[in-house]
């Protein structure tokens, strides 16, 4: 540990010998690598936002077939989906609380007024389709929401896919029924 705590030394003051400064105030632990220790003196610079003439964020969100694409503005909180009230299109509340989900977690529910359109898959596709062009939305308006979406995990799509049917069985993997006689 010494040596990689010297050669972390070694490393702060040939980068100050070669920019002229003086060597870093940061002190890595024992289990941080250089690259991390480096990591935390820098500040971090967030990605600009990307707002269009309106004032709109835009994003893509796809689940399974589903495919939504979303806008999304200063407001207090009005979510429409194809024309229609999102209470009405999406009647079930667990898909309500779905679609809730990123906008509680980046503590921003009555900040935005999202207008979507949703196309393909079912209602619960639909959902988890709109979840997550929200939270992208929410991003390239808002770019330091990022680590908290992310930890809640609503910026990774869903990859799962209906498993397709195979010649010789009745469904996906169920065998067609077994007559003795």
């Amino acid at each position: 540990m010494a040596e990689d705590k010297k050669s972390l030394e070694d490393l702060g003051a040939a980068l100050a010998a070669k920019t002229g400064d003086e060597a870093p105030v940061a002190t890595a632990t024992a289990s941080e690598t250089p690259v991390e220790a480096a990591a935390i003196s820098e500040p971090v610079e967030l990605p600009e936002p990307k707002i269009d003439a309106q004032g709109r964020a835009y994003a893509t969100g796809r689940r399974k077939d589903a495919v939504a694409r979303v806008w999304i503005k200063p407001g207090n909180g009005k979510i429409t989906v194809n024309g229609r009230e999102f209470e009405k299109y999406f009647a079930r509340p667990a898909l309500r609380m779905v679609i809730a989900q990123p906008s509680e977690a980046a503590e921003r529910k009555d900040s935005y007024d999202v207008v979507c359109t949703v196309s393909g898959g079912g209602l619960s596709g639909q959902a988890g389709a709109l979840r997550h062009g929200i939270s992208r939305a929410l991003i390239n308006f808002e770019p330091a929401l990022r680590p908290v979406l992310k930890k809640g995990g609503f910026l990774t799509r869903d990859a799962r896919e209906v498993e397709r049917k195979k010649y010789g069985r009745a469904k996906a993997r169920r065998s067609f029924q077994f007559s003795k006689r």
